[in-house]
């Protein structure tokens, strides 16, 4: 018997051929080479791109996006599907304003800002898993549900006209820089490693893999998969309340429509970043990579002049690519 007619074990990449080992290297640093590729490209029409203050722009305008897809991407993860995120992001942004020093009452508790975004994000998130597990709603159809809640409740604290952002705290995460960087871009940063460290060193981390991977089998093994489906929304839903925080310090005001658009923008920049929308594969480094993607080609497409219509094409197109390529067809005996 020679070595081709020997069986190939899975998950044993020495013995498969070289092209099964180059598709997993490909799906593994692909998205780095977009980004490369991609870098180079609008450097060559546009050299103005790799100046120092365009690097920071990128990696502002990359911040808030960051936080909403690492909350995004422990939901795909799961197999799930977040569509909160503006909801509870408009409305962590408005109790925000409305808590520090603002232009519509004579609040002033600072840095209390921070618990109370924490918190209105946690428990939207809460909600979503509760509503999600408990009533055995799909999750896209409860999120989408709470995000609307989440947009109105903003609309309605606020009558519909925006409120200020007065404190000088809060705004200083926009406006203040550490080695010219802004304070937001390092705080991102954190959460970044914070949330790595999640996936990466604890139990929760673990069961995120496994229940995208297979959620019937753990909950055979004695595993209460729905309890850790509730906790990891809620987990999501901090970064989406952080992410108004930002937002707010950011446009120094809050209101209902704050980051209107940008949740298409973090669910494609996590597909794009390598997360299979079928779960259990992927991670938040991915979701890093699939956010510079999504923002140096927006950046990009501004310099060169393209139109944002196009813009909204290109992203569009963008996400069908990546999906496409994200899948593993071998697991899905019926699409739906």
């Amino acid at each position: 018997m020679t070595s081709e007619s020997l069986p190939v074990r899975a998950g044993d990449t020495r013995r498969a051929p070289p092209w099964v080992r180059y598709k997993g290297l490909l799906k593994t640093w692909g998205p780095v080479l977009v980004l490369v590729v991609l870098c180079i490209f609008i450097t060559l029409i546009s050299p103005n791109f790799i100046d120092s203050k365009n690097l920071v722009r990128i990696a502002t305008a990359a911040t808030i996006p960051l936080f909403l897809a690492i909350g995004e991407t422990f939901i795909i993860l799961l197999g799930s599907i977040d569509l909160s995120m503006e909801g509870v992001v408009a409305l962590s942004a408005v109790m925000v304003s409305l808590t520090v020093r603002n232009g519509r009452n004579d609040n002033d508790y600072g840095w209390l800002a921070l618990f109370v975004a924490l918190g209105v994000g946690g428990l939207m998130g809460f909600l979503n898993g509760f509503i999600h597990v408990r009533l055995r709603i799909p999750s896209f159809m409860s999120t989408l549900g709470m995000g609307f809640v989440g947009v109105g409740a903003a609309t309605i604290l606020l009558s519909g006209e925006p409120v200020r952002v007065l404190d000088e705290n809060i705004r200083g995460l926009a406006l203040n820089r550490f080695l010219d960087i802004p304070y937001m871009v390092w705080v991102g940063l954190i959460a970044l490693a914070i949330a790595y460290g999640v996936q990466r060193f604890t139990r929760l981390g673990r069961y995120i893999y496994s229940i995208g991977g297979g959620e019937d089998l753990l909950a055979l093994s004695g595993v209460p998969v729905g309890r850790y489906k509730i906790m990891i929304f809620t987990l999501a839903g901090l970064f989406y309340g952080f992410a108004g925080l930002i937002a707010a310090a950011q446009l120094g005001m809050g209101n209902a429509l704050i980051i209107q658009g940008k949740q298409f923008a973090a669910i494609t920049a996590v597909v794009v970043g390598g997360t299979a929308l079928s779960g259990g594969v992927g991670g938040v480094l991915n979701s890093l990579v699939g956010v510079l993607v999504v923002a140096v080609l927006s950046n990009g497409m501004v310099l060169m002049g393209v139109s944002p219509y196009i813009q909204q094409a290109v992203q569009g197109v963008l996400i069908v690519i990546a999906v496409a390529l994200s899948l593993d067809r071998a697991r899905l005996k019926i699409v739906k």
